[in-house]
């Protein structure tokens, strides 16, 4: 099809064109950059914990007043937990992902390092800590029992035996080679601890390091006296176990407070609610936009349509067919929508610039570029259809009557 009519009709049209071109331009940009911050809000929903999600119930508890016998009182507790109908494991840590609570170290792989290699999430539990999270070891071993010391013992110069760390960890500090086996230094003591085992994936109790270190934790064989209660069962006993739990710590010791309790997927969901929420606004935020976009194109398309009715006319009686009149609003629909789309891809990425400079955010990625380009290719054409094709059912007798 010649585009020099079009081109001719458009430079006629210079304010309503550009008003279109506008539109999609900004559209285009926003989109894009929102497209983008929805999937990374639903990656960041889905990363893998590495615990047994659905079947973990979690209690948190504080004690009143000072328990001269802590370490004694924390074993009871387990026992008396670990008895309960449909507990297949139970153990105290110092927390679970997620659940406001933070303990972390710096490491290094050589002694007197004055920058340390890495900062991690550390976990702490008793024998049971590593079958209650569910976590998979991918090399070595876990804990032997001798390896075990209580927290009471922490403070007085004792070493720590061994450490299990995340296999994103081991690649950070030892790449390319085998880490069981290595030694670490941490902030938790003066004495070097053995590397005995990999786990798959243990993520961090939060994000304070950000996403690219999501995956630096480890675990520690001490036995702490407070904080958490992790209690595995199987998914449809949760709430039956998590009840059952509550009530033996209160039968157990009344003198302490149950702070929190719920399951492990809870806890994951409200942690992410904010992300889910963000993410549904931006979805609805895309949607308008694009909704807003279509209305403007259909209404300069049947606008121009109105216009040119003596112009179709005459066209039709020279022998143009439909096709053609709507091939013609078609066409020209594109060039508009492709001024548009280029103009956005440079906003877009203006844009994503802005947000990496105040908000910390990833680089957009190219591939959403034309994914935005497509869609309100997509788009425009969707929306033009209808004025197009009441444009091209206009008669050549009608049209022409006032010539």
């Amino acid at each position: 099809m010649d585009i020099r009519p079009i081109l001719s009709t458009l430079r006629r049209h210079k304010t309503a064109s550009a008003l279109i071109v506008v539109e999609i331009a900004l559209s285009c940009a926003i989109v894009c950059n929102a497209l983008f911050l929805i999937d990374t809000r639903m990656e960041r929903m889905n990363r893998a914990t590495g615990l047994a999600e659905d079947e973990i119930v979690r209690i948190n508890v504080a004690g009143i007043g000072t328990n001269d016998n802590a370490d004694a009182a924390a074993k009871t507790d387990l026992a008396a937990l670990r008895a309960i109908p449909g507990v297949k494991y139970a153990t105290m840590t110092n927390h679970v992902p997620f659940d406001n609570s933070s303990w972390n170290s710096s490491v290094s792989i050589k002694p007197d390092q004055q920058i340390p290699s890495l900062n991690v999430g550390v976990y702490l539990g008793d024998e049971q800590l590593v079958e209650t999270f569910g976590l998979k070891l991918s090399a070595g071993r876990d804990f032997l029992p001798e390896e075990y010391t209580d927290m009471s013992g922490i403070g007085d110069g004792t070493a720590i035996a061994a450490a299990i760390v995340t296999r994103g960890m081991a690649e950070k500090l030892f790449p390319g080679e085998n880490a069981v086996g290595k030694l670490l230094h941490d902030s938790w003591g003066s004495k070097p601890i053995k590397i005995v085992g990999v786990v798959d994936t243990l993520i961090r109790p939060n994000d304070n390091e950000g996403p690219v270190n999501a995956q630096n934790s480890m675990l520690l064989p001490i036995r702490p006296t407070s904080g958490r209660f992790a209690i595995r069962t199987s998914p449809e006993r949760r709430e039956e176990v998590l009840k059952a739990a509550v009530a033996t710590l209160e039968r157990v010791n009344r003198s302490r407070i149950i702070m929190d309790q719920g399951t492990f997927t809870d806890v994951i969901g409200e942690y992410y609610q904010q992300d889910k929420a963000m993410a549904w606004l931006l979805g609805a935020v895309c949607v308008a936009l694009m909704i807003v976009t279509a209305l403007g194109i259909v209404g300069l398309a049947s606008f121009w349509v109105q216009q040119r009715t003596k112009q179709i006319g005459v066209r039709r009686a020279l022998g143009a067919t439909r096709g053609q009149i709507l091939r013609y609003f078609q066409t020209e629909n594109f060039l508009l929508a492709t001024i548009g789309i280029v103009l956005g891809m440079l906003g877009a990425f203006g844009l994503n610039q802005l947000l990496m400079t105040h908000y910390e955010l990833p680089r957009l990625p190219a591939l959403y570029l034309p994914v935005g380009a497509l869609a309100l290719w997509l788009l425009g054409q969707v929306a033009v259809y209808g004025p197009a094709k009441r444009a091209a059912a206009v008669p050549p007798a009608v049209a022409t009557r006032s010539v």
